[in-house]
């Protein structure tokens, strides 16, 4: 009890296709499919950003507070 098997999946899945229609089913995978590309997108975005050269630090004190 409690573990799914091929034969459990399938038969999920043909409830959910018979509950949604094919039309609502594939165009639910169709976004998916967007979105796990939206993300691969980010994510290397990321990395670009993360990997480019930070500028020099600078030396933000005010005038008034800096040593002389």
């Amino acid at each position: 009890m409690g573990e799914f098997s091929v034969m459990h999946l399938l038969v999920v899945g043909l409830v959910v296709l018979v509950l949604f229609g094919r039309g609502k089913v594939s165009s639910l995978m169709g976004e998916v499919g967007k979105g796990i590309t939206a993300f691969k997108k980010g994510v290397q975005e990321g990395a670009k950003e993360v990997e480019a050269t930070p500028e020099a630090p600078r030396d933000v004190t005010p005038a008034d507070k800096a040593k002389a």
